[in-house]
């Protein structure tokens, strides 16, 4: 579905990401991991084409970069980390926005006829139909990042990209996000996701697959329990992250 291929992101005369190099299938979860700093947000930057970037991007054959704006908004959609309402749009409103690259004429008369479809399926799959009509400025942090998630759900891409959707949530939040999203890519042949995390515990939980930058290198890419291994994990952070993450997994153990 995605072929990255000597990928290169700088800024000046700092190089961001270098050289890397991978590959996305359908069915895949492909989980982004490393340190701050490591390329990670840079990386799904060049991949949204807000960042400038070399190297080969092909979205199913495609090269991203000569494709057009509307084709490519079909087939991807992003999630930041951190989304704001400027505006009193309505839930609805914002999740009808996700219908745009869709639309084949803002006069004509059905104009999307698989809109309303996707806007109350998205609606119902993040818990929002009751909130349909709340102005956005009411909303808690997690449910306007959910009214976010229901905006890339109703613009139904074959692949998306998250960085570090749950960063800034609760646990409840965070548990309904991510489920949610493994439901999104689980209903249908040929979607995929690409997600930035710092918590490890959640690429071991929803990846099927890791790619592990360090200082904008790729460090590992494969399975979860091929890269996140404790040696490679030691050797990219300088300490021991499997002993780590026991030691705060151990107290819920006690009985």
């Amino acid at each position: 579905m995605l072929t990255v291929e000597h990928l290169t992101v700088r800024y000046g005369d700092f190089t961001a990401v270098s050289d890397v190099s991978f590959r996305l299938e359908a069915g895949q979860w492909l989980m982004l991991c490393g340190p701050n700093g490591a390329g990670k947000s840079s990386l799904l930057g060049a991949l949204s084409l807000r960042v400038p970037s070399a190297g080969r991007l092909l979205m199913l054959g495609q090269d991203l970069r000569t494709m057009k704006p509307a084709e490519r908004a079909r087939r991807i959609a992003v999630l930041a980390q951190r989304n704001s309402a400027a505006y009193a749009y309505t839930v609805e409103e914002l999740v009808r926005l996700g219908r745009y690259a869709h639309r084949k004429g803002w006069l004509a008369a059905g104009a999307d006829p698989e809109g309303e479809e996707k806007v109350e399926k998205a609606l119902a799959a993040a818990g929002l139909t009751e909130y349909r009509r709340t102005s956005l400025l009411a909303l808690s942090g997690g449910e306007l990042q959910r009214a976010f998630l229901a905006q890339v759900l109703a613009q139904d891409p074959c692949l998306l990209l998250l960085d570090e959707p749950v960063n800034h949530l609760d646990l409840r939040y965070q548990r309904q996000l991510l489920d949610l999203v493994a439901a999104w890519a689980a209903e249908k042949p040929g979607r995929a996701v690409l997600a930035a995390v710092h918590d490890l515990s959640l690429a071991l939980r929803y990846g099927t697959h890791a790619l592990l930058l360090q200082s904008g290198r790729a460090a590992g890419c494969g399975t979860p329990a091929e890269v996140l291994t404790p040696e490679r994990l030691h050797s990219v952070w300088g300490m021991d992250v499997a002993g780590w993450m026991r030691d705060l997994a151990e107290p819920w153990q006690r009985d």
